[in-house]
């Protein structure tokens, strides 16, 4: 085992001398998620003869539907590497809220709901990783495409309508990401910027007749650190003195 963490640490170091780390950063992030079910026994529905067969009553539970939107918050630290201008890798811890507000089926017949609306809750650790496609604009702005991906841990939830089906939201999940953003100097070594990030379940959930997944989107805000150029790009370089060296 101390043979395997010195070997770590080398290659650590061998990256660092690479200049494989670009910076590091923490980010706020307000969002607003969905569900999204289809109940694929939907077209089918006859409430006057499946009420005479005795047609299962679950059949049509829940009812083909998207919820109203759920607002909520998320935070995050990150690190950015690769040594490439154009193309970074950045890989992130996230503690972030998602869910949906629903109006619980009453009758699922008729199409009878519940009068107000509930909410079902779910707080997630995240480890994700985009690759990032930086695009300079000038005055040391850049804007940038974050295609990539989002494993996630389930922590705590919340369900208070369509139970059987919302409560089973598996505990760990792949999900993807395209995001969008804009970076700005705000000191030599300290960058702001802002984020704007779709999140959706890569594959839907089923259970028996139904198909259910979420979608987020999400708002960043933050600053990372970034050391100095010449620190990065040029500490193997040959610096030019003037002509009397």
């Amino acid at each position: 085992m101390k043979k395997v963490f010195i070997l770590f640490l080398a290659l650590c170091l061998q990256q660092a001398n690479a200049q494989f780390f670009r910076g590091f950063g923490i980010f706020a992030a307000g969002n607003h998620s969905a569900h999204y079910y289809n109940n694929k026994n939907a077209g089918q529905k006859d409430p006057e003869v499946d009420l005479a067969n005795n047609f299962p009553y679950n059949a049509y539970y829940p009812n083909s539907h998207v919820s109203r939107e759920y607002f909520s918050w998320g935070a995050g630290i990150f690190a950015e590497l690769l040594n490439r201008d154009r193309v970074r890798w950045q890989t992130e811890l996230e503690y972030t809220h998602k869910g949906a507000k629903e109006k619980e089926l009453i009758d699922p017949f008729i199409g009878t709901r519940a009068g107000g609306f509930s909410v079902n809750k779910y707080t997630y650790f995240q480890w994700n990783n985009y690759l990032k496609f930086y695009n300079p604009i000038g005055l040391s702005s850049h804007w940038y495409l974050m295609p990539g991906i989002r494993l996630e841990y389930l922590f705590r939830k919340s369900v208070s309508a369509f139970t059987p089906y919302a409560g089973n939201m598996p505990l760990i999940f792949f999900s993807g990401n395209v995001g969008l953003g804009y970076e700005f100097p705000i000191t030599k070594t300290i960058y702001g910027f802002t984020e704007y990030h779709w999140n959706p379940d890569i594959l839907s959930h089923k259970k028996d007749n139904v198909t259910y997944r979420n979608r987020t989107f999400e708002l960043r805000v933050g600053v990372m650190y970034r050391p100095r150029k010449r620190n990065i790009d040029d500490c193997n370089a040959p610096k030019y003195h003037g002509p009397a060296y």
